[in-house]
């Protein structure tokens, strides 16, 4: 049986209190401002009770943004040099370790993450703004052989330079808010871009701190502004407007077309991290002892609620029905509860609509034959919790083996061959390509079979393995372009090429 967390209130710290008791505005050029599209309550999702009020903008503060951003990078951010710029990135990064616990907690109660994952990420998001700060003074072009018919004539000089794209704008999604607002923000700065960020509105509290530290920063008015807003209105006028020069976004698969679409007005370049379905192939060799709370962390890591999830899993018949067993006694044995009660592994889904969404990818597979081996219930309880949640007997055309759920929903399958191509195709048989992993002793195995996966992200024995200097996107429709690591910085930067006859 899944066990609850004791929880007993809300034991905030006094920095979080005074954070949510402050009004929330827009952040447009250095200054906190009124928003014009009303304003909107933020929930904390575990409880169902509100944290805040916050103040939504829509086009019209979109155009501000935009115009400020364009002010900064003309002026101030582009005449800045690389040492400074680096110096400012270095000062945020401190500024963030020393109010790590405000930033943490904010991440709970508006996300429902627990406590041990917010606090990873704060500290990864450190390292990330440091990584890319450090990267700023190793930004070069190259000297190249001049064209033949102006080398021809005389001396002549040929080199690159690396420039920032211009505005970038960034739109941001709720399952991890800070850290996908800084492995966006962070290699844009360190590019020279300016930028206009578009939180979720779901999740807008830890960016609207990150604001007011880039502020205590010293980043100059304009570089970073932060519109609250939805989707429809503030999101979809960032994407489309004709002064900004990238967009990157990290969502639905359903919404990155509608971006591309958006962008094609000026033609702005794009970078899509998107949906997932990620295959997790358990050999019959696999250390048992790794592979089950690896594989069972790869579908529930922050309930399932993330896109690198993998929530398709094959597991040869030989072993089939002992790692069943062994995986629903994992998932019973988790804890579910608030983010901040101790010992929770389990948070809630974002909103009573993601609930009932997941709810229904529940119903439909029990209604298409699969066997349900574990969980399946919400708790009668307040906030949006559901149990960890374990199919077997899946066939490739069910709905919970083909769609993103995006909740703790797990959809096993048996497998008799051993042939490696054979294997990879099921792995393979989605639309997306994102991520995945490799259980196995067998090392020449595990690379032969990594080659074969279609993703952008592939483990072995280990699920997930993301990090700040290691490029992470998707094949398919899980996207466009990479994040982290110097793909993430070159991802801002344009390439000129310059020749002078001497």
């Amino acid at each position: 049986m899944t066990q609850i967390a004791p929880f007993d209130g809300h034991a905030l710290a006094p920095e979080t209190r005074a954070f949510l008791e402050r009004p929330h505005r827009l952040l447009i050029d250095g200054a906190w401002v009124e928003g014009s599209a009303g304003t909107r309550a933020t929930v904390d999702p575990a409880t169902g009770l509100k944290l805040a009020d916050v103040q939504l903008g829509g086009a019209a503060e979109i155009d501000q943004a935009v115009a400020a951003a364009r002010r900064a990078f003309e002026g101030s951010w582009r005449r800045m040099t690389a040492a400074d710029r680096t110096a400012l990135l270095f000062r945020l990064a401190r500024i963030m370790q020393d109010n790590a616990r405000l930033l943490a907690e904010l991440d709970v109660i508006d996300n429902g993450m627990p406590m041990f994952i917010a606090e990873l990420t704060v500290a990864n998001n450190v390292e990330m703004i440091d990584y890319y700060a450090g990267a700023i003074l190793r930004i070069e072009g190259s000297t190249l052989a001049p064209p033949r018919h102006i080398a021809a004539g005389g001396e002549a000089l040929t080199y690159t330079l690396r420039e920032p794209v211009g505005v970038a704008g960034q739109i941001v999604p709720w399952n991890v808010p800070l850290s996908t607002a800084i492995l966006k923000l962070a290699p844009a700065l360190a590019a020279g871009c300016t930028v206009v960020m578009k939180p979720s509105e779901e999740t807008p509290l830890s960016a609207l701190a990150l604001g007011q530290m880039i502020l205590d920063a010293g980043f100059p008015d304009g570089v970073v502004n932060i519109v609250n807003g939805l989707g429809a209105d503030a999101g979809a006028a960032l994407a489309a407007h004709p002064g900004v020069d990238k967009i990157s976004f990290t969502g639905s698969t359903a919404t990155g077309r509608r971006i591309v679409q958006a962008a094609i007005g000026n033609l702005k370049k794009v970078s899509l991290e998107l949906g997932g379905k990620s295959p997790v192939v358990v050999m019959p060799d696999a250390d048992l002892e790794i592979a089950v709370p690896g594989v069972a962390m790869a579908t529930f890591f922050l309930q399932g609620q993330n896109c690198m999830a993998g929530t398709r899993i094959f597991v040869h018949e030989s072993i089939h029905d002992r790692f069943v067993e062994a995986l629903g006694a994992f998932a019973g044995g988790m804890t579910l509860g608030h983010g901040l009660a101790p010992g929770t592994m389990l948070g809630p889904m974002i909103s009573d609509a993601h609930t009932a969404k997941v709810m229904g990818h529940i119903d439909r597979a029990v209604a298409a034959g699969a066997t349900l081996a574990a969980g399946g219930r919400k708790l009668d309880r307040p906030g949006n919790f559901i149990e960890p949640t374990i199919f077997t007997d899946t066939t490739a055309d069910m709905a919970v083996v083909q769609e993103e759920i995006f909740g703790p929903v797990m959809a096993v399958r048996r497998f008799a061959t051993e042939d490696l191509d054979e294997i990879a195709a099921l792995a393979n048989d989605t639309p997306y390509g994102l991520s995945g992993s490799v259980w196995t002793r067998d090392l020449s195995t595990a690379h032969r079979l990594v080659s074969r996966i279609r993703a952008g992200h592939v483990s072995i024995n280990c699920h997930g393995a993301v990090g700040t200097n290691v490029p992470f996107g998707g094949f398919g429709q899980s996207g466009w372009g990479r994040e982290f690591g110097q793909d993430g910085l070159d991802a801002y930067l344009e390439t000129k090429a310059v020749t002078a006859r001497l």
